[in-house]
C-alpha cells in the first residue's frame, strides 16, 4: 500500500497461467489493459475472467482497461515475409495491391486514403522509424518513394507519416464492435488509440454509453496532431496516456521528453489523470533486469506526477512478466521517496467551482500542514479520491465505498487505494465515521492516537454529495 504510483500491465500469452496471474497481481499490477490489437473476445472475456478470479482471491481490487486497435496504419503482407530495404533504394507503396504480394519493388497498405495525404518530400516512417523512406512522386494509386535509411521490412509493420498529418479517423469498423464488447465485459476504462481532437473522445464516450457501458475514457496522445488540441482533448477525458511509441516517431525522440513531462503537468493541473506508456522496461522481454535507462525513465516518469506507468510487450509475451511487474514496483516506490514528489503547488491560486472540489482540497492543504497518518475518501463516485490525488503528500489516501465500479476505478489514481466499505444510505455520519476508523484499525492503518481526515457528505450514500471534512482521533 506504500506505492503510490499505480502500475498497468498488459495481459497476454505469458500470463494466462493461473499461477502468473496470482503473481503479477501480488507483485503489484493495479490495473490489467487487455490489447484489442490482437486476439478474439473469447481470449478476452478468459484474461479478464482471470483477473478479476484471481484479485477477488487475493482480497484485491484490479482494474480492467480496455485498449482499442484504431487505426493503426501498416504495410501489407510480403510474399516472402520479408524484404531487405537498401539505402537509395527506390520503393513504391501501392494502395491497390494485394494483401500479400507484396515484393522487393512494392507493397501494399492497410490505408487506403494514405495517396491523399502525402506530397513529395514528405518522409515516412516504416516499422518505429527503423525504416526512412522519402516520397518521390505520385502517380494514380502509387506512392513512389526513395529508401533514405534501409533494413528488414516483414510484414504489418506500422507506418507514420513525420510531423503528423494523416486524417485517418480514430475509430475504425472494428473499434465499433470493440466498445460493444468492452461494454459486456464491464471494462473500468476504455482506451481510445491515435486520437486526434476532442471529438473522438466525446464519440468514443457517447458509443460506450449507447452500448450500456460505463468506463472511463482514455485518450491516447500519440498523433503530433493531438499535440495542437492537448487542452481540449484533456478537458474531454477521464485519462490521458502518452503513448510514447507512435508519438515519438512522429515528432521525433529528441521532442518527447519535453512533451511527455507537459502534457504530465497539463493534465494533473486540469485534474485528469495521467499515464505514461511504451517501451518502460522493453529490455525485459527477454532479459531479467532492466538496464539503468530504463530504472531512469520509470523514475523520471514517476517524478513528474504520473498517475500510472504501463507495460506492454514486457508482460504481455516476455520471458519474466511477475518479475518486470515486482522490479516496476520497487522503482517507483524508490522514485516516490524524494522530496520533490512529496510537494504540491497544485492548484494554489484556482477557484474552485464545486463543493466536492474544494472539501478535498482543503483536506489535502490540511493533511500537509497538520500530524496525519490517513485520509480518507468516504465515496460513491470516486471524484472526490480522485481530486485529492492530485495533490502530492505522501499519505495513503483511502477511497472507501460499497460500489464495486468505483473500487476498480479508483486503483488508477495516484496515491488511492480501494476499500470496501458498505455505507448506507442515509446513515448518520458519527456513525459512519466510527465504523471508518475501527476498519482502518483492523487493518493495521492506524493506531490509538492517530489523527485521521475524512471527507463525507452529509447524508452518506448520495452520489456528489460530498461536503464536510473532519479531522478524527483514533
Amino acid at each position: 500500500m506504500l506505492r503510490r504510483t499505480k502500475i498497468i500491465a498488459t495481459v497476454g500469452p505469458a500470463t494466462d497461467d493461473p499461477d502468473t496471474m496470482d503473481n503479477i497481481i501480488e507483485g503489484g499490477m493495479d490495473v490489467a489493459r487487455v490489447n484489442f490489437s490482437h486476439g478474439d473476445f473469447e481470449t478476452h472475456k478468459q484474461r479478464v475472467t482471470a483477473v478479476r478470479e484471481c484479485s477477488e482471491k487475493q482480497d484485491r481490487y484490479v482494474g480492467v482497461m480496455v485498449d482499442l486497435q484504431g487505426p493503426k496504419i501498416r504495410v501489407e503482407a510480403f510474399r516472402q515475409g520479408s524484404i531487405v530495404l537498401k539505402d537509395g533504394q527506390r520503393f513504391i507503396l501501392d494502395t491497390e495491391l494485394g494483401k500479400e504480394q507484396g515484393d522487393t519493388e512494392r507493397v501494399g497498405v492497410s490505408y487506403k486514403e494514405l495517396i491523399q495525404d502525402v506530397k513529395p518530400g514528405d518522409v515516412l516512417l516504416l516499422d518505429d522509424g527503423n525504416i526512412v523512406m522519402t516520397v518521390q512522386k505520385l502517380e494514380k494509386h502509387e506512392i513512389h518513394c526513395i529508401v533514405n535509411s534501409g533494413g528488414k521490412l516483414s510484414d504489418h509493420k506500422g507506418l507514420n507519416l513525420q510531423g503528423g498529418g494523416l486524417t485517418a479517423g480514430a475509430l475504425t469498423k472494428k473499434d465499433l464492435e470493440d466498445i460493444k464488447s468492452a461494454a459486456k465485459l464491464e471494462a473500468d476504462y476504455l482506451a481510445v488509440s491515435f486520437v486526434r481532437t476532442a471529438e473522438d473522445v466525446r464519440q468514443a464516450r457517447w458509443l460506450l454509453e449507447a452500448a450500456g457501458g460505463g468506463a472511463r475514457i482514455v485518450a491516447k496522445i500519440e498523433r503530433a496532431e493531438a499535440l495542437e488540441h492537448i487542452d481540449e482533448i484533456i478537458e474531454a477525458s477521464d485519462v490521458i496516456m502518452i503513448a510514447r511509441g507512435d508519438l515519438g516517431v512522429e515528432i521525433g525522440d529528441a521532442e518527447l521528453p519535453g512533451v511527455q513531462k507537459e502534457v504530465i503537468r497539463r493534465a494533473r493541473s486540469a485534474n485528469c489523470v495521467v499515464i505514461t506508456a511504451t517501451h518502460m522496461m522493453q529490455s525485459m522481454v527477454e532479459h531479467l533486469q532492466p538496464t539503468r535507462a530504463e530504472v531512469l525513465d520509470v523514475a523520471n516518469a514517476v517524478m513528474d506526477g504520473t498517475d500510472a506507468v504501463m507495460l506492454s510487450a514486457e508482460t504481455a509475451i516476455g520471458k519474466y512478466p511477475a518479475a518486470v511487474v515486482a522490479r516496476m514496483a520497487a522503482i517507483c516506490a524508490g522514485a516516490e521517496r524524494q522530496r520533490v514528489v512529496m510537494e504540491s503547488t497544485h492548484r494554489m491560486d484556482a477557484k474552485f467551482e464545486s463543493i466536492e472540489e474544494a472539501v478535498a482540497m482543503a483536506a489535502m492543504y490540511t493533511a500537509n500542514h497538520h500530524a496525519v497518518t490517513a485520509i480518507v475518501a468516504m465515496t460513491e463516485s470516486g471524484t472526490t479520491a480522485k481530486w485529492m490525488s492530485r495533490i502530492s503528500s505522501g499519505l495513503p489516501i483511502f477511497a472507501m465505498s460499497r460500489q464495486l465500479a468505483t473500487l476498480r476505478r479508483v486503483t488508477m489514481y495516484r496515491g488511492v487505494y480501494p476499500i470496501y466499505f458498505d455505507i448506507q444510505e442515509g446513515q448518520r455520519s458519527d456513525q459512519a465515521q466510527n465504523e471508518v476508523l475501527s476498519e482502518l484499525h483492523r487493518l493495521g492503518v492506524v493506531d490509538k492516537g492517530d489523527a485521521v481526515i475524512v471527507t463525507q457528505g452529509e447524508l452518506t450514500g448520495i452520489v456528489g454529495g460530498t461536503n464536510s471534512m473532519k479531522i478524527l482521533v483514533v
